[in-house]
């Protein structure tokens, strides 16, 4: 494998500083309250607000600014996402069965109760990220659904983002963002309900502020920046992958774009693609500073090389410019969402398709998935132990609690043998 571009990587003080300052955030939020979110509000977020939750008042106004057009395209996003996440949780089946004479165990599927739903709002109005948390978490059966978006819309939250809410089944909105509202909704505040988990993708701030949270609350994974490798071969057309690796570019400036071509010539061809299609991108675009910096083009030398390198990437969005690539399909195995053909854009995923595009970043993709409507069930095991189980467990438990020289089990598992 070999370079064409490489990017700078993560900043390593960068990283330490945001620790230390998300900490010093949940500490104060949790022993200050709705006095330390407004300190933070006006100091982070220049909110002015008197009150953080979004009012029936401001929820009807919102609704009312938006043009029928608006409304119809959150409709479908709705729609969409809850329709793909109820054909998965139709796959998360109860389970009861007999497993020996007298041995029945199963398990269930329980909603969490309180689900809290980040959205991210610093630089613009993403009319599906809110749809993509609360949709699965109100299909799941969550009872409340507290959900939280900076306060960046003449001191409130973008009308389109309301409406998103609102339509999934969020139950409190609260215009908040950042680390202060990650630790809100984790220890609860006067005017902010406390919750069983936190979902949803952030910025920097955001993600390290779930990392420090996770024990107290759940939390689904941790999200962001937007990353996206395209694979490409020989066939690509070099103008929509470099369109592919823009559209997730501008999400951020810490950002990864990454392409891995077997072809110098696509590879060159893309690279010149990204400098012409930025030159009409606005001088304020993050995605001129993400490609400068995280950007990176590898050259490999055939198919399975790269498939090698995209699988040690593990990385958000993989999108396979690759001649048949529905064939190759089994061959990856780390990546947050899959995009199979030159025409799957990622972009589809990212507002309507119906998969979800709060997805593993930082090679998480080794370990997890993306955010789907299991994050919002838990599975309780149970059992009932009658008639020859009994004796069959209660041996068992009984010798080995003597070896082990646990006097209290072995007790327990002995009191029930037949004398």
């Amino acid at each position: 494998m070999e370079y064409l571009k490489k990017g700078i990587g993560q900043n390593n003080k960068q990283e330490d500083d945001t620790g230390k300052t998300v900490a010093e955030i949940i500490s104060n939020v949790k022993n200050g309250g709705d006095k330390e979110l407004e300190k933070y509000e006006k100091q982070l977020s220049n909110s002015t607000r008197d009150n953080f939750r979004v009012s029936e008042e401001e929820i009807e106004a919102s609704i009312k600014s938006l043009p029928k057009e608006v409304k119809e395209l959150i409709d479908r996003n709705v729609e969409r996402i809850s329709s793909f996440a109820e054909a998965q949780l139709n796959c998360i089946l109860p389970l009861e069965k007999e497993f020996g004479s007298g041995i029945k165990m199963g398990h269930r599927v329980i909603p969490i109760a309180k689900v809290g739903a980040y959205i991210p709002g610093g630089r613009f109005p993403l009319l599906s990220s809110g749809p993509m948390v609360v949709a699965p978490a109100k299909v799941a059966g969550a009872e409340k659904i507290v959900a939280c978006s900076p306060a960046n819309y003449k001191n409130g939250i973008h009308p389109a983002v309301v409406y998103g809410l609102i339509r999934s089944g969020a139950t409190e909105i609260h215009a908040i963002g950042g680390a202060q509202a990650v630790a809100s909704m984790a220890y609860g505040t006067e005017t902010v309900s406390n919750v069983d988990m936190i979902a949803g993708p952030g910025n920097r701030f955001v993600a390290e502020a779930k990392r420090q949270v996770f024990g107290k609350v759940g939390i689904d994974l941790i999200a962001g920046p937007s990353e996206v490798l395209v694979f490409a071969d020989d066939t690509a057309n070099p103008r929509y992958c470099a369109a592919d690796l823009l559209a997730q570019a501008e999400h951020d400036p810490n950002a990864r774009a990454i392409l891995v071509s077997i072809s110098t010539t696509c590879a060159n061809k893309t690279m010149e693609e990204v400098e012409k299609f930025l030159n009409d991108f606005s001088p304020e675009s993050p995605a001129h500073q993400s490609w400068e910096n995280m950007g990176e083009v590898i050259y490999v030398k055939s198919i399975e090389e790269g498939i090698e390198v995209c699988n040690d990437y593990a990385i958000e969005h993989l999108h396979l410019h690759v001649k048949n690539s529905d064939d190759l399909i089994d061959e990856f195995c780390n990546y947050g969402s899959l995009f199979l053909g030159s025409d799957s854009s990622v972009v589809f995923s990212d507002k309507v398709s119906g998969t979800n595009h709060t997805l593993p970043t930082q090679q998480a993709a080794r370990y997890t998935g993306g955010l789907w409507v299991g994050n919002f069930v838990k599975v309780l095991t149970h059992q009932k132990i009658t008639g020859e189980g009994i004796n069959y467990l209660a041996s068992h438990a009984t010798k080995q609690s003597e070896i082990e020289g646990l006097e209290g089990h072995r007790l327990s598992a002995a009191l029930r043998l037949s004398n």
